[in-house]
């Protein structure tokens, strides 16, 4: 099947093998069931075919039961990952209003130097940490004359404007990734159950075969 290509849970590929697994031995099971009573004709079934079709019956009846197992496992692990998903979905949602702050404060920013930029350089309107904070983290700009000081202060903001803005890049990188992990299992989840469907839904006729055959 072109989907195998595409699961690569090993919860869904074991159940995906099983399932195919039990397909073919139920197709057997058909197979061994046409012969016997193509050599029976019109008379019963002899003791020997009977007790190597219940024994078939059983094994396939194991592995149907080990299918849903899987089947079960697989949903309940689904559940569990979309739990996950939407607490990280949640925490990236935060982030997200955080950068959306951020991003206000930024045009912000920017519009100050805009007008600073339109009137005559008014400096004094730029959002930036006061003067002794900034010489105290930075003390080698204390003998630095006052337009000096006012450039370092600035250098000092556009820094620090674009470490968050590497951060804001970083998160939105994470953002796509589990947006892309979870579509990738939802399509995993979408397939497996197709599959599942049609091996019911092909099951049927095989069990009322083995209705009228017991």
């Amino acid at each position: 099947m072109a989907v195998d290509t595409h699961i690569t849970d090993p919860a869904l590929v074991a159940a995906l093998e099983t399932s195919r697994a039990s397909c073919e031995q139920a197709l057997a099971l058909v197979d061994i069931v046409a012969q016997a009573s193509a050599a029976a004709g019109n008379e019963p079934l002899p003791v020997s075919a009977l007790t190597d079709i219940s024994k078939q019956q059983k094994l396939l009846t194991t592995n149907i039961a080990h299918l849903r197992g899987l089947h079960r496992s697989a949903h309940f692990r689904a559940r569990e990952t979309k739990g996950q998903t939407a607490e990280a979905r949640h925490e990236v949602d935060v982030l997200h209003l955080q950068l959306q702050n951020l991003y206000y404060e930024q045009r912000h920013l920017e519009g100050e130097i805009s007008a600073c930029e339109s009137f005559d350089h008014t400096y004094q309107s730029l959002p930036l940490i006061p003067v002794d904070e900034f010489l105290a983290a930075h003390p080698e700009h204390a003998d630095a004359d006052e337009d000096a000081l006012m450039e370092a202060r600035i250098n000092h903001e556009r820094e620090e404007r674009e470490k968050l803005e590497q951060q804001r890049l970083e998160l939105q990188k994470r953002k796509q990734k589990l947006i892309a992990d979870n579509k990738k299992r939802r399509e995993d989840l979408a397939n497996l159950d197709k599959d599942l469907e049609k091996f019911i839904d092909a099951a049927k006729p095989i069990q009322k075969l083995f209705e009228k055959v017991v």
